[in-house]
């Protein structure tokens, strides 16, 4: 099977190029599945009903999130009953939503009827990021779960710092088909697949208007480094690229077989 994940949505402009270039992504690559990070997708800053509802109807199968969640309101409405959409893990018992799930995919290229199942997680680091447990201890222990039903298993690992990315991905190798990192907003360039067969990217992008800094109009963000006084950092406009990486995993193994980065523009 082959999944295609989108880095993390910014604003209209984001959810536009989605729109836009999903429909062509869907058919050169064949995708089977396609997972996006929406937690800025509502004015750059957090996630509605209606902007997850725009990035559905696009093509998505399933959104995740990070720690951006609670910046609109609307957000416990998707929580409470939209279960394409997840929250990271890794919150503390009794918060809304659910950090995992597992989602049926039509197999074309199978004679049998069963359908292909993927899991898909949510995770968030504590590295220079608000506190909450720990995902390397909850996210072991729901693979564990989740490998009971499938092994094909996505991981969208929301966090600051690259180490924290790579030993969480190096933990979960063999165990999991891929690891992709979010929330930097920058395109790395270490897509591999780990010796068990965990594909690995420290992190996917953005998708979003990329004259910018990270997603946002460049003179506020430089009046602020300049001044220190408060801005108010509205979307920018140009240069929109939808930013994220297509993997090829093996329906029987759930190992991932190919890793390739993906960058294109509106």
């Amino acid at each position: 099977m082959k999944l295609l994940f989108i880095g993390d949505i910014v604003g209209q402009p984001g959810r536009n190029a989605v729109k836009t270039l999903l429909p062509k992504l869907r058919e050169q690559h064949r995708l089977d599945f396609v997972i996006a990070n929406g937690e800025n997708s509502a004015g750059g800053s957090g996630i509605t009903p209606k902007t997850a509802g725009e990035i559905f109807s696009a093509g998505v199968d399933v959104i995740t999130s990070g720690d951006h969640l609670w910046d609109q309101k609307e957000v416990m409405e998707l929580l409470a009953s939209e279960k394409r959409f997840l929250r990271p893990l890794n919150y503390p018992p009794g918060t809304p939503g659910q950090g995992s799930a597992t989602f049926p995919i039509p197999n074309p290229r199978a004679q049998t009827q069963d359908p292909i199942l993927i899991a898909v997680l949510n995770a968030q680091g504590r590295t220079f990021m608000p506190p909450l447990e720990n995902p390397f201890l909850l996210a072991a222990e729901e693979v564990k779960r989740l490998r009971e039903r499938t092994k094909i298993i996505f991981v969208d690992f929301h966090a600051e710092a690259t180490s924290e990315k790579i030993a969480f991905a190096r933990m979960l190798d063999g165990q999991v088909s891929a690891v992709v990192g979010t929330h930097t907003h920058v395109q790395t360039a270490d897509e591999q697949i780990f010796p068990g067969g965990t594909a690995y990217l420290s992190d996917a992008g953005f998708t979003g208007p990329h004259e910018s800094v990270l997603g946002r109009e460049i003179e506020p963000v430089l009046k602020r480094f300049l001044t220190g006084i408060p801005q108010r950092f509205e979307v920018a406009k140009d240069r929109v690229l939808l930013h994220g990486t297509v993997i090829e995993i093996d329906d029987a193994s759930g190992k991932a077989l190919k890793i390739q980065r993906v960058s294109e523009s509106v």
